[in-house]
């Protein structure tokens, strides 16, 4: 019988196959043209008016158009930076075909980060992998409306502070601070563990949110549309409660849900009160 030679190109009977490994390598940021890393972007007049305002906040560059520069000195804002004089289409090149920037743009820094310890007020949004840009802008707008000391989210699977997230905050994400966390349950029993009472918002909750034992410090937790709080999330909660609707859709966007919880909540505790 012929001796068989190995062959590398062939598998092997009783070798294994090697793993592929590159399906688990962290996928690369998406590359933003034109914007250094590490920098977020601000366009639109109630986003970089606030950012402007936030003392917390450093501008590198402004970028606006001469009617907008006019409307900067008119208001008063200090500004850190001498604005540079561009056309509205040198705005326009460096952002998507649909965004609205009023003439205004500027390049920052990032927010400081803070951490949970650093929270100081009676209540918190708490976003579990909620990723829409969108969504996430919209969740802080209302939550400057309410008051909200902070919105907590996690490392992953969010979206980031810039951009399109920071226009529809309309000013909020300079108003609201963002905790950003590895592991959202460790979070919250941290939350727990200074008081804060954790309520999961969930379509088959046990309760109604107008209907629950709610207290402050209260911490609100909203998950992803479609999928909502992941199954450890849900059953870190203290509470899991729903808000009903008379009409005959029973779902909300989840930014629209956060308004209606909060207004829900904030009622609730009022005649508490």
């Amino acid at each position: 019988m012929p001796e068989r030679k190995w062959d590398p190109r062939k598998p092997q009977a009783g070798r294994r196959k090697p793993r592929d490994k590159s399906r688990f390598a962290p996928k690369p940021k998406p590359v933003r043209p034109g914007i250094p890393d590490g920098v977020a972007i601000l366009y639109g007049w109630h986003t970089v008016a606030a950012a402007l305002a936030n003392p917390r906040r450093a501008i590198r560059k402004i970028l606006a158009t001469e009617n907008a520069a006019h409307r900067l000195a008119s208001e008063g804002l200090a500004l850190p930076v001498t604005p540079e004089i561009v056309r509205p289409e040198a705005i326009a090149a460096r952002l998507s075909p649909d965004a609205v920037h009023q003439g205004l743009l500027v390049e920052a820094d990032p927010l400081p980060p803070l951490d949970i310890e650093d929270i100081e007020g009676a209540t918190v949004l708490v976003l579990d992998q909620i990723t829409d840009p969108h969504n996430v802008g919209a969740i802080l707008r209302s939550a400057a409306a309410f008051a909200v000391s902070a919105v907590i989210t996690t490392a992953r699977h969010s979206p980031e502070a810039t951009g399109v997230l920071a226009k529809s905050a309309s000013g909020a994400l300079d108003l609201v601070p963002i905790v950003t966390v590895q592991n959202l349950a460790r979070a919250l029993t941290d939350l727990k563990a200074r008081g804060f009472l954790t309520v999961g918002l969930d379509s088959e909750g046990e309760t109604d949110l107008s209907q629950a034992p709610l207290r402050q410090p209260l911490a609100l937790v909203l998950g992803a549309e479609g999928r909502g709080l992941r199954q450890l999330t849900r059953a870190t909660c203290d509470i899991r409660a729903r808000v009903d609707l008379p009409g005959a859709i029973k779902s909300l966007n989840v930014s629209n849900a956060a308004a209606v919880a909060l207004y829900a909540a904030t009622a609730a505790l009022r005649e508490k009160s």
